[in-house]
């Protein structure tokens, strides 16, 4: 039997991180229904801390099924589309800075996780077909070609550099090409 998942109405990041591994186990059981599956998702992602914890423990989890996403998630994240296209672009630059920061550390596994994390964030561009995800990619494009702009201040909190920043435009660019096609 399942355990019943509740999404409180101002829920923590920390918490959202409890729900999402409790939401991921039940769907890996096949313990909830598609509906289930929608309607937990949909509350979390109403908040930016629920959609934070949502996406930083969907993204990075060894389950092969976060790779595939059920129409229940696709739907779900469309419920909120500010909130959810702001992280996916976010998460697009973070997994791709990430992954050369790795690299330049030796630390392969880490890099090939953070490879990962932004194969499931395209995967997740492409089948939410968010009109907001396309406007925001253009906005973080604009700064990182520029230097200023939107997202100069997530990009400079972040520390990266040129080269990161330089791969982080090349896979925005294929974004917003793929979500404008």
């Amino acid at each position: 039997m399942a355990e019943s998942l509740t999404v409180p109405k101002e829920i923590t990041f920390q918490q959202a991180i409890e729900v999402t591994q409790s939401l991921m186990g039940q769907m890996e059981q096949g313990e909830l229904t598609e509906a289930e599956i929608a309607s937990i998702i949909t509350q979390l992602v109403r908040s930016e801390n629920g959609a934070r914890g949502f996406f930083v423990t969907y993204l990075t989890d060894d389950r092969p099924f976060a790779d595939q996403p059920s129409p229940a998630v696709i739907e779900a994240l469309q419920s909120s589309p500010e909130v959810v296209s702001e992280l996916l672009v976010k998460n697009l630059a973070m997994s791709t800075g990430m992954a050369i920061a790795h690299r330049r550390n030796e630390n392969e596994a880490m890099a090939q996780g953070s490879d990962r994390v932004q194969r499931r964030t395209i995967h997740l561009i492409e089948l939410t077909q968010l009109s907001e995800v396309a406007e925001k990619a253009q906005k973080l494009h604009e700064s990182t070609v520029t230097g200023q702009g939107d997202y100069q201040a997530f990009l400079d909190r972040w520390g990266y550099d040129a080269e990161q920043r330089q791969s982080i435009q090349l896979a925005v660019k294929q974004v917003v090409r793929e979500t404008l096609d």
